[in-house]
């Protein structure tokens, strides 16, 4: 570490705690570190329609590719980078909807500032082909190097010659509520989409379900799964007392996260950092992070998630040790101060 080092972290996803956590984390490395949630950044003028224009100028050029308008004032980035004089910079999730990624490398290179992103978000883009794209040969070409929350991202990436490495997500560390009589007996916290509907029908009287966006598939969903619905997002300290009061945090992984066959969302390791039991949607990537059956549970298809839902709603014990020992593998592995630690090495912030 120089003295002289500085990181502006860049937040494409400030809607949650995880990059202002992580900044946290690397601010206690002793790295003078500013946070900034772009959604807060000053806007351009008239971006709506400016960008509704310049769509659909884009698509008369070009029918088969995206195009982007930046929503936020370059200028004002470049203020604060001129003012602040960091010698890295770290986006968090995306940064195209922002600001220009090479407008940014060109400012980046100028300064001599290395420029970094952790990809939180791009199994999400698997459905948009033209963006998914778009993100690809407009953003990631950027990036001195990208670290992403998916070994099966991380290796398609390599593959498309980037600079590429796979760093599982982490989470703060919190004092464990542990509840003497949970009064959930399966959480699920999600937005909805069929194939959540479907699993979620096998266990619907098991099951309460937090999330927004449930209401639109009210069609597609049985009267009993409905009624078992809270149709509202929970986030912060709200999360972490529903979590601690459950006594089966279900994770299922969203239909582009399920086909890409990757599944270490961020859920998994909020769920652990609150001593929780998790139950989530099998891929090779959780048993190389952690040991099935001893620290987590997973679940292969609609008859194994109704099997094992059964099996330790009626084990207690067996299901609080291996809540245990999540737990403690959790803090020995992933915590934000050790995540941190490896992306700082990485990028030459940490020796």
């Amino acid at each position: 570490m120089n003295v002289s080092d500085k990181l502006l972290v860049l937040d494409g996803i400030g809607g949650i705690d995880l990059g202002r956590n992580l900044a946290a984390s690397i601010q206690n490395h002793g790295i003078l570190t500013e946070y900034q949630n772009m959604a807060e950044m000053p806007k351009i003028w008239m971006h709506k329609p400016r960008s509704a224009i310049a769509k659909i100028r884009n698509k008369k050029n070009d029918k088969d590719s995206f195009y982007c308008l930046p929503k936020c004032d370059f200028e004002q980035l470049e203020k604060q980078i001129n003012q602040f004089k960091p010698n890295k910079i770290l986006v968090i999730g995306f940064l195209y909807k922002f600001f220009e990624p090479k407008r940014l490398k060109r400012l980046a290179d100028k300064l001599g500032i290395e420029i970094f992103l952790y990809d939180t978000d791009s199994c999400n883009l698997y459905s948009s082909r033209r963006e998914f794209i778009f993100f690809i040969e407009s953003e990631l070409i950027v990036y001195n190097a990208i670290f992403s929350f998916s070994r099966v991202v991380t290796d398609f990436f390599q593959r498309k010659n980037l600079n590429a490495f796979f760093c599982p997500f982490g989470d703060t560390i919190k004092a464990r509520q542990l509840s003497a009589e949970p009064v959930i007996d399966v959480l699920f916290v999600g937005s909805a989409d069929l194939r959540r509907i479907f699993l979620l029908e096998n266990i619907v009287e098991k099951v309460t379900i937090y999330g927004n966006r449930w209401q639109r598939q009210w069609p597609l969903m049985s009267e009993k799964l409905q009624q078992k619905v809270i149709d509202e997002p929970i986030w912060g300290k709200q999360l972490q007392l529903t979590l601690s009061v459950s006594k089966i945090v279900l994770n299922i992984t969203r239909i582009p996260f399920y086909g890409a066959e990757t599944g270490i969302n961020h859920r998994i390791f909020e769920a652990m950092s609150m001593g929780c039991f998790v139950l989530t949607d099998h891929c090779d990537e959780i048993a190389e992070l952690f040991e099935i059956g001893q620290e987590i549970e997973t679940f292969k298809g609609m008859e194994e998630l109704k099997q094992k839902v059964e099996y330790y709603l009626q084990h207690d014990e067996e299901r609080q040790q291996i809540a245990d020992r999540g737990y403690q593998r959790f803090l020995k592995d992933y915590t934000w101060q050790q995540r941190s630690a490896e992306l700082l090495t990485k990028m030459g912030l940490l020796i």
